[in-house]
């Protein structure tokens, strides 16, 4: 009878014993980790999970804006009109035409007393000179040159030219530049029926109708359409040139006549000022006619 107890109980323990190590197999396993798998919710049955804390999206905004930078990259740049077109080639033809003169001015000009002018040699700052104010004599004083150099008459581009020939004494191929800073020598004058009539300075290259308004335009006893310029001819004689003031005003005439040194533009009166004029010897002819026994 202990006998059959005995074995009994030994048989279970070993089927206990069996029946763990079966269920802890990597067989069983990877079945019951596929049994799960199976029996996990499919993936359309997963609901997201939405966050409470998060800005709401306007969708709405987001199209405006992604359409709006569509335009802004798609918009073409602006063209240039015709009339902008046109405009720019007139200013630059008028540019074109006025920069000569204004250029000729200072590449011919003469250099005379007053006039100030600077002397640069190139890595030579002990030969350069600024600021130099030319005396009556016309002759200016450099270093190394004792006698001076005379530049009455002389443009800028023959001064330097002795200059570099003075110099290439002492200097190997020197380079010599003169500069006209201020011009003091040219003058003009505007005389007659202007507001500030007088002698002036010409410091650029001017003409009739820029004189007349640098003197302060002419009166309404001026006549507009007789004005001349007086200039001095090699013989000595004055000749008139007529310039036309109202119709360059108007856009009829072309600003074409230029001054020159010496020059005198004449503003005359028209009938207004005659007869201002006749009107201020009226007192005059009433008192000498008590004389002459007119009354």
């Amino acid at each position: 009878m202990k006998k059959l107890l005995t074995q009994t109980l030994i048989t279970g323990i070993a089927m206990a014993v069996v029946t763990g190590t079966f269920a802890q197999s990597p067989t069983n396993a990877t079945r019951q980790r596929r049994t799960a798998a199976n029996t996990s919710p499919e993936p359309s049955e997963v609901k997201p999970v939405v966050d409470t804390m998060a800005a709401p999206t306007n969708k709405s905004d987001n199209n405006t804006s992604g359409k709006s930078v569509d335009k802004q990259a798609n918009k073409p740049a602006p063209e240039i009109t015709a009339d902008g077109q046109t405009n720019r080639a007139d200013q630059s033809s008028e540019e074109a035409a006025i920069v000569p003169y204004y250029n000729n001015f200072f590449t011919t000009y003469r250099l005379g007393p007053e006039d100030v002018v600077s002397v640069t040699v190139f890595g030579q700052e002990r030969y350069s000179k600024q600021g130099i104010v030319i005396p009556p004599s016309g002759r200016i004083s450099l270093a190394l040159i004792p006698d001076g150099i005379f530049v009455n008459g002389k443009t800028v581009n023959q001064v330097a030219e002795l200059i570099k020939q003075r110099y290439d004494e002492y200097i190997i191929d020197p380079q010599v530049s003169v500069s006209l800073d201020r011009a003091g020598s040219y003058r003009y004058s505007v005389i007659g029926d202007v507001a500030q009539p007088g002698i002036r300075l010409m410091t650029r290259r001017l003409s009739a109708a820029e004189a007349i308004a640098e003197a302060g335009g002419i009166l309404q006893t001026g006549d507009k359409k007789k004005v001349y310029v007086l200039r001095k001819q090699q013989n000595g004689n004055l000749v008139p040139i007529p310039v036309n003031i109202a119709a360059i005003y108007r856009g009829q005439a072309p600003d074409g006549v230029y001054l020159v040194p010496g020059d005198q533009v004449v503003v005359p009166g028209n009938s207004l000022k005659k007869w201002q004029t006749l009107t201020n010897f009226l007192p005059i002819l009433s008192f000498a006619r008590l004389f002459t026994g007119g009354w």
